[in-house]
């Protein structure tokens, strides 16, 4: 595999503590306050120690030494629909953003034909970006108002990854999860850098479904629910996803190219339908469940790979929207080895986000507050 992450800081990477070392607390400090439903966060990966937050309703706000400024780097909000589930809901640099200039978001349009839309802009002046350099690269029809998926993520890879939801409703009612003539309920893979004969991108030669009769060659895996938050480990390239369940159980898998995650057969390592026996050959198992009513609805994280922790090193942290808990797993062999509470926040953590020097934050949806991870003070 070829890495490509951006900026020379990203190649220094904590290793991992040992599989059996405790898990450390964490505390939360406040970066920044007074966003309007921040859904992500992330950095461009261009050197400048910026912060660029996410807001649900169409803005992309910057945070820059702690401070942030007035005008906004990106308002879309004529062009996105939002409320619930849907509005502006990534943003993604391309590896090289600081020579071209270029990003990706994330966003539904429309009232009556809900869609999802993903778009290229490019940077303009004052280092602010150019809302009328928008070019579409997807439209996907999304036939109810929830499960839209919305993360852009750049992997090791160079291809730009899109996390797309089932099309909603309940159990998964126009069978999307299984079905790969749609790019409903998978995880999309597309090259940015190219283009083909009726596109503004080109599928990846190596995408499973390249080629076939049946199937679309963007699809890298599905059999999904809602994966609205996923990243891949900046050590070995490990791509974590987290699914959110529906009525008994949250799930964390780790993504293989081609891989059946099994909704709606499945909900986590359940058989959805419950009293009766499902097949699961063929069905890529998650590394990890937790049921409801622990909790209800779970937001992925990262593997901390910055450098103020070295106990929390190797270790995927996520949480949970509703309940507010901050958790982590170590892993070894692919395998969990230690799962434990981090922090009970009290907050609707809505997305992580990593900054230049892979340190890890936390959005506050409700709340409109950004936090930073950091250790917990000794008692």
């Amino acid at each position: 595999m070829l890495f490509l992450w951006p900026w020379a800081v990203m190649a220094q990477v904590c290793g991992d503590a040992p599989a059996n070392a405790p898990l450390p607390g964490i505390s939360l400090q406040e970066v920044a306050a007074g966003f309007d439903k921040p859904v992500h966060l992330t950095h461009a990966g261009d050197g400048s120690g910026r912060l660029f937050v996410v807001e649900q309703g169409g803005v992309v706000r910057i945070i820059k030494n702690g401070k942030v400024p007035e005008a906004p780097f990106l308002d879309i909000r004529s062009r996105v629909s939002s409320g619930g589930e849907k509005g502006l809901l990534s943003i993604a640099f391309h590896p090289r953003y600081r020579e071209n200039g270029e990003f990706y978001v994330n966003y539904t349009r429309g009232r009556m034909l809900l869609e999802t839309i993903v778009s290229r802009f490019k940077r303009g002046s004052r280092g602010l970006a150019d809302p009328g350099s928008e070019e579409i690269l997807l439209r996907i029809r999304q036939p109810f108002p929830n499960h839209n998926g919305g993360q852009l993520q750049f992997g090791p890879d160079g291809y730009l990854y899109i996390g797309m939801g089932d099309g909603g409703a309940a159990n998964d009612p126009l069978g999307h999860g299984q079905d790969i003539t749609t790019l409903l309920g998978a995880l999309l893979r597309i090259d940015v850098d190219n283009q083909e004969v009726g596109r503004s991108y080109a599928i990846p030669p190596d995408n499973p479904f390249l080629g076939r009769t049946h199937g679309r060659g963007e699809i890298w895996a599905y059999g999904l629910r809602n994966p609205w938050r996923f990243s891949f480990d900046a050590r070995d390239g490990r791509l974590f996803l987290a699914d959110v369940g529906q009525d008994r159980v949250e799930e964390i898998n780790i993504v293989r190219r081609g891989g059946n995650y099994g909704w709606a057969v499945m909900e986590g390592d359940r058989c959805l339908r419950q009293g009766t026996r499902c097949r699961r050959a063929g069905f890529e198992m998650p590394i990890f469940t937790y049921p409801h009513p622990e909790g209800f609805s779970v937001t992925g994280g990262y593997v901390y790979r910055g450098r103020s922790m070295p106990e929390l090193c190797g270790v995927y942290v996520f949480a949970d929207y509703v309940s507010g808990v901050i958790s982590g797993l170590r892993l070894r062999g692919g395998r969990v080895a230690r799962y434990g509470v981090l922090r009970k926040s009290g907050y609707r953590i809505s997305s992580f986000g990593e900054d230049e020097a892979r340190e890890l934050y936390v959005a506050a949806h409700r709340g409109g507050r950004i936090f930073k991870i950091i250790p917990r003070p000794v008692q």
